[in-house]
């Protein structure tokens, strides 16, 4: 990137305690400066140690603003929301930051409202976690803080698949940016082994909280030295959480970490110290209570013991097994599991050898060179690099280029509208028509007065009211879909106003052509595009027997010839299963009015109910906008259509390592490679069963997602877009 973008961060943390909160902001603010930021990071709190604050104001690149000391918060407690927000606020004004990285849903919700709007990367943690949780008001909020900002930066994907399903407006928003771990200078992972006539070391870092299970890490010695291995507890941190459910608790947790027979409390320590502290022990504790199983983060302390080698105790969940495999053998429930695992893997070199190297693998994917390489990717993506090309074709040299986008209904622009809004190069403003015929022709002149191009999205009555009222030498670009060709509208177009008319295949070009008589220069294709990183998640197993279709309505969708395909293959398999994400035919009144539509539907439900090989096999979710996290248990995108202008679904299924296939409808071959369209129903699933039976899966899915990204990713659709606004041969 030609110029360094400036980054302010600020976390609902105190630094002065050890905790993963803390351990966050050290680890975004090293990612942010590695991935080649300049970056501000503004604290909660005044500063009573320097232990974490220190080494990161010593990092070149790096500014750290006290507003306390500088004056413009009183007192000696932390901010609140509502006074971060006005500081945040005023140091911005002052010059301006590219991106704004916060932690805290409160203060994100505060911020949703403030000027920062717009610029802000929010990592989301302190969500409802489970669907009953989700209240109006939550849902509101969260509504609220996705639509201001840039990225929602969700620590796995579990929980970027939960708010996508929750929350609708985060879908197409969250990326994942993972726990970092940074060792200190002079540690690294070492080889270990059981202790051989010493006490085994059990260690804990960070706060020590009622469902930490950190009272009863305490008890640990005392219970395995019944089971004669002797072992002593070293306890790091110095946050002692007071619980209004258990007003005792701290009281018993402070008297067990002074007094507790075989604990070690070494107290608060900078961070150094404390991984310096695991390096010398022999076993991480991370077991922590029953009720946060569900949860959806992943805890730092366990990668950064992982990354020094040093084995972990953790209770066993459906995110852990991904992480270690579901035979790691220090997964533990109950007290009685955690000293059964501990006595065990004290006793066998081989138990402790195999815990110790899955902990250390699956920590080496978190490194801070891995961080920094995904915040890479989004700063591209956020500030792509000005063009020459478009500033020369502003109409005032020297300026950014004006472009308008009119339509009433963009939700198949969106991505591409974000695009144009994020380059330096470019001013954007939208004309948004309430209906397909409605507008406010003030608006829609202003907008004519001020742009240099226009894009009309739906060669509908938009385009026609541009072409009428454009200015002379400006641009004009209509974008057609299939529904439009078919309406009369084009007919009606001035096409002698229009610079160029966008089709999304070939096949459609062609047929766009013939059926306007435009002429052929007028007439591009620019294909549609699919967000290929939101696509690209993890399988869940089981992924290839299962076919998935994406949107059945109306009946032209031939959904009818889908469960052809699921009948033939679950006579030799019945572990094929048909997932269908739509609305159903009778949401759209205007199919559901129609006789030949009901009955269509009405057979094909009948025939679910009715056929021996149907029944449980075909599963309907929900409409909604988070087909990524959808597509994770996709095997195979069915297209069984009798006619598409494009059909996204095998597209979007091929981002996702879904397997495409086609049936033959018109211009599918210029779209999709011939290799993924079959002949009929049968011949279908003749392929996906052999694909299947040959463990040919997986290597077709590679073939596909390359594919996809070569002629389909956004960034290629993006630069053509940019080729084409720009005035330059495609």
């Amino acid at each position: 990137m030609s110029v360094r973008p400036r980054a302010l961060v600020y976390g609902d943390v105190d630094l002065n305690l050890i905790d993963g909160s803390a351990i966050w902001a050290q680890g975004m603010v090293q990612a942010l400066a590695r991935a080649g930021c300049a970056v501000t990071l503004v604290l909660k709190a005044p500063v009573r140690t320097g232990r974490l604050v220190d080494p990161l104001a010593a990092i070149k690149g790096v500014t750290v603003r006290r507003p306390h000391e500088e004056g413009r918060v009183e007192g000696g407690a932390g901010m609140t929301a509502k006074q971060a927000v006005r500081v945040l606020t005023e140091i911005d004004e002052a010059e301006p930051y590219d991106l704004v990285v916060i932690r805290g849903r409160r203060l994100a919700g505060k911020l949703a409202h403030s000027p920062l709007r717009g610029r802000l990367w929010t990592y989301l943690t302190d969500v409802p976690q489970s669907a009953p949780e989700f209240d109006g008001n939550a849902r509101g909020e969260l509504t609220r803080i996705a639509e201001a900002s840039r990225f929602l930066l969700c620590q796995t994907e579990e929980l970027r698949c939960f708010l996508e399903a929750a929350v609708p407006a985060t879908a197409g928003r969250c990326v994942l940016f993972s726990p970092v771990v940074v060792l200190p200078d002079g540690l690294s992972p070492q080889d270990r082994t059981p202790p051989d006539g010493r006490p085994l070391r059990l260690v804990y870092t960070g706060k020590f909280a009622p469902r930490w299970n950190t009272y009863e890490m305490t008890g640990l010695p005392r219970l395995l030295a019944a089971r004669d291995v002797e072992a002593e507890l070293h306890m790091v941190g110095d946050k002692v959480h007071d619980d209004p459910k258990d007003p005792n608790f701290s009281r018993r947790m402070r008297t067990a970490l002074e007094s507790g027979d075989g604990v070690v409390w070494h107290g608060g320590h900078p961070r150094a110290e404390a991984m310096r502290l695991t390096a010398g022990c022999d076993i991480g504790l991370s077991w922590r209570h029953p009720d946060m199983d569900a949860s959806l983060e992943l805890s730092t302390k366990v990668l950064e013991m992982g990354a020094l080698g040093v084995p972990v105790v953790l209770n066993r969940t459906p995110m852990h097994e991904r992480l270690l495999g579901a035979d790691y053998p220090l997964f533990a429930a109950s007290e009685t599991d955690v000293v059964e695992a501990l006595a065990v893997t004290a006793r066998e070199p081989e138990t402790y050898a195999l815990a110790a190297e899955r902990c250390r693998a699956a920590a080496a994917g978190f490194s801070l060179d891995a961080a920094a390489d995904r915040l890479r990717r989004y700063l591209t993506q956020a500030f792509p690099e000005p063009s020459e090309a478009i500033l020369r074709a502003s109409r005032d040299g020297g300026r950014k280029l004006r472009v308008g986008v009119a339509g009433h209904d963009l939700k198949f622009f969106t991505r591409l509208l974000d695009y144009l809004k994020s380059r330096p190069d470019m001013e954007v403003r939208v004309d948004h028509w309430s209906a397909l015929k409605v507008h406010d022709p003030e608006r829609s002149q202003e907008l004519v007065d001020w742009a240099d191009v226009v894009i009309c999205e739906w060669c509908g009555p938009n385009a026609l009211w541009y072409a009428e009222h454009k200015r002379p030498g400006q641009r004009l670009f209509v974008r057609l879909h299939r529904f439009e060709l078919y309406s009369g509208w084009p007919q009606r177009l001035d096409i002698g106003a229009v610079d160029k008319i966008i089709c999304v295949s070939p096949h459609y070009g062609d047929l766009t052509r013939k059926m306007t008589g435009w002429p052929a220069n007028k007439v591009v294709v620019v294909p549609n595009w699919v967000d290929d990183t939101q696509f690209d998640r993890e399988k869940l197993e089981g992924a290839e027997h299962h076919l998935g279709m994406i949107g059945i309505a109306p009946a032209r969708k031939r959904l009818d010839l889908g469960l052809d395909v699921l009948e033939q293959l679950r006579r030799d398999d019945p572990r094929f299963m048909l997932f269908i994400k739509s609305k159903l035919p009778w949401d759209y009144w205007w199919i559901w009015q129609r006789e030949e539509e009901r009955e269509h539907y009405d057979q094909v439900f009948r025939r679910i109910r009715r056929s021996p090989l149907l029944a449980g096999a075909v599963v309907f979710d929900s409409y909604g906008r988070d087909v990524a996290s959808w597509l994770r248990r996709i095997g195979f995108v069915l297209s069984t259509s009798d006619d598409e202008s494009f059909h996204l679904a095998p597209a979007e299924g091929m981002a996702a390592g879904a397997v495409p296939a086609l049936l033959p409808w018109p211009g599918a071959e210029t779209i999709y490679d011939p290799r993924w369209i079959h002949a009929d129903p049968a011949a279908m699933a003749g392929s996906i069963a052999a694909t299947v039976r040959e463990g040919r899966w997986e290597d077709e899915r590679r073939l596909g997602r390359d594919q996809l990204r070569e002629a389909y990713a956004l960034d290629e659709v993006c630069r053509q877009w940019t080729v084409l606004i720009a005035g330059e041969q495609m």
